[in-house]
């Protein structure tokens, strides 16, 4: 799911969507972020997990990781701001070498990213001679650079495919790794890593919303566990998930992802009422208007990937980028 910002100013796309007094709160902060955008001839790019103030209202062009990626990719923009976490502003640097990347706040990570190091994958090639690597973009530079090719969970899949093999190693996601197996011949080696978000939904919660609503559409993000997606009504990405609730247009939804995304998707679907069960991002929260403000004034904090890193990384992500979905 990837979205420029459409023509209205950032305030106006914030009504109904944001309260009143909030937007009247924060519209001076957004009015100096747009300032310094010119100035610095800088883009914002928000993950759809962003809280809608940035989401609908200072992001230039917004999406999933794929998304993103792509996007900072094809930008003229001199300085990149992410709004995301680390993982994304460092793909967002090595697919633009030569531009600004910042980042609101060193400390927005992510748990899968941390998950599995560079000497975790060396250490797994050693034991698989010869098998593939397949690293979800939720990853360090430095172990995309020990990979064969990234992946998203919009193209997983595909990826895994697209490489002709019998076997592959995929990291860092247990529970993506094995939706992943569930839809593909392919033998695939499993990582034990997990999102913090995703992994605290349970089977039980959901029946326990289906009990309460009957008749309520249950959708969720592949990095929950398998007892969970056994429970769904239709199992995607977050491009995925929008794309179908968009689609179909349920009178009652549940999505079991991070909960500023429902948010996010409920101002473009009016008509579904959404029943939010709300895991937060503690990473993604730490991204917030007034670091964005702070960021574009100080021009930081500059994300910087090792050349050598890099040059190896891109190739990963370049691969990824190709495979058609």
């Amino acid at each position: 799911m990837s979205t420029a910002t459409t023509t209205h100013g950032p305030v106006e796309r914030l009504r109904g969507i944001v309260p009143d007094a909030e937007i009247a709160a924060i519209t001076p902060l957004i009015e100096e972020i747009e300032e310094l955008k010119v100035r610095r001839n800088a883009v914002v790019l928000a993950h759809n997990y962003m809280t809608p103030d940035i989401f609908h209202g200072v992001s230039d062009l917004k999406g999933d990781s794929l998304a993103l990626a792509k996007m900072a990719a094809e930008t003229d923009a001199d300085v990149i701001v992410m709004a995301g976490v680390h993982f994304m502003a460092e793909t967002a640097k090595i697919v633009n070498e030569q531009k600004t990347v910042l980042i609101p706040d060193l400390e927005a990570g992510c748990s899968l990213a941390d998950a599995v190091t560079g000497a975790d994958v060396r250490l797994l090639r050693e034991r698989y001679p010869g098998v593939p690597v397949v690293t979800y973009v939720n990853t360090s530079a430095e172990v995309k650079a020990e990979s064969d090719i990234c992946c998203t969970s919009s193209n997983a899949v595909q990826v895994v495919e697209s490489l002709g093999a019998e076997r592959v190693i995929f990291l860092p996601d247990q529970y993506l790794g094995r939706w992943v197996a569930s839809q593909t011949d392919v033998d695939v080696i499993l990582w034990e890593g997990s999102c913090m978000v995703h992994e605290r939904f349970t089977a039980e919660e959901l029946r326990a919303y289906r009990a309460l609503n009957p008749g309520i559409q249950i959708i969720a993000h592949p990095e929950c566990p398998q007892d969970v997606l056994a429970e769904a009504d239709f199992v995607g990405s977050t491009s995925g998930m929008i794309n179908w609730a968009k689609t179909e247009r349920p009178r009652q939804l549940v999505m079991v992802t991070e909960c500023s995304m429902s948010d996010n998707v409920a101002a473009e679907v009016p008509e579904t009422e959404f029943i939010r069960p709300c895991n937060l991002c503690p990473y993604m929260k730490l991204i917030t208007l007034q670091k964005i403000r702070d960021s574009l004034l100080e021009m930081k904090h500059e994300v910087h990937v090792e050349p050598e890193i890099a040059a190896r990384a891109r190739i990963a992500v370049e691969r990824m980028l190709a495979v058609q979905i």
